[in-house]
């Protein structure tokens, strides 16, 4: 059985007079890919944001790796977020450094490596989504796919169990897609890494998941092995399966 690695109880969140998350409660495990869909404005990216901690919990709980983390107060969980790399959906690179230096940023600051001993970690991970050519190059020189490699590069610089996809899809071809989610499994299978992907990317979900969480208005709909979404007869996930491969 695999190790429960977040856990999340009774979540919910109203923002003004609109409840978008409630009553949120599921389980992520640890080497698994999980993958976090539904319709437009079901609620994926305010839970993702939750975990991140980028909203703050109003109701509920939320358990990283063991530990309440909406109990943490705020120089506390800056410290816990070490343990999460996430891939935002633009790349959010800084366009004046290179990207060797983009991907240091964290190291330079969370660690006591000598420039020489960082300069070799930024390699390996370059290494890691095929980008060791990029090392000088800048942001705005690299093409949508291999920006999202590079953002991945930073977003594992420092090692952390947990890596948060926000839609990584977004502006890339289907080979470049493609290619990306070959990325994400090599990551899972070679360091071990758990990753929470938020996609509406069919192609990409039947790739690359092993678990589904779909919401629907604001409530979990579903959450199981990819095999048993497929098949579980429930109409919502039905028809959103059957729409995307449609299109």
């Amino acid at each position: 059985m695999a190790k429960e690695i977040i856990r999340v109880d009774n979540l919910a969140a109203t923002f003004g007079t609109r409840r978008v998350l409630k009553d949120i409660s599921f389980s992520i495990y640890e080497n698994e890919i999980t993958v976090i869909l539904g319709t437009s404005g079901c609620g994926k990216t305010t839970l993702m944001k939750h975990l991140v901690g980028l909203y703050p919990v109003q109701q509920g709980e939320i358990s990283i790796l063991g530990k309440r983390t909406d109990l943490m107060q705020e120089d506390e969980f800056s410290r816990f977020q070490l343990n999460m790399g996430v891939l935002f959906q633009n790349g959010a690179l800084l366009n004046s450094l290179s990207v060797a230096d983009n991907i240091s940023i964290a190291l330079e600051q969370h660690t006591t490596l000598n420039k020489q001993m960082i300069k070799d970690l930024v390699k390996v991970k370059l290494g890691l989504v095929n980008l060791t050519h990029a090392y000088d190059l800048s942001p705005e020189q690299l093409s949508g796919g291999m920006l999202k490699r590079a953002a991945l590069a930073r977003a594992i610089s420092m090692d952390p169990p947990l890596l948060f996809c926000d839609e990584p899809s977004a502006g890339l071809d289907p080979v470049t897609l493609a290619g990306l989610d070959e990325l994400f499994i090599k990551l899972k299978q070679q360091i071990g890494i758990t990753i929470i992907l938020v996609t509406h990317e069919v192609s990409s979900i039947r790739r690359l998941a092993d678990r589904i969480i779909y919401l629907d208005r604001g409530k979990v709909l579903f959450e199981g092995p990819l095999e048993n979404a497929l098949n579980c007869g429930i109409p919502q996930i039905v028809e959103f399966f059957e729409k995307a491969a449609s299109n």
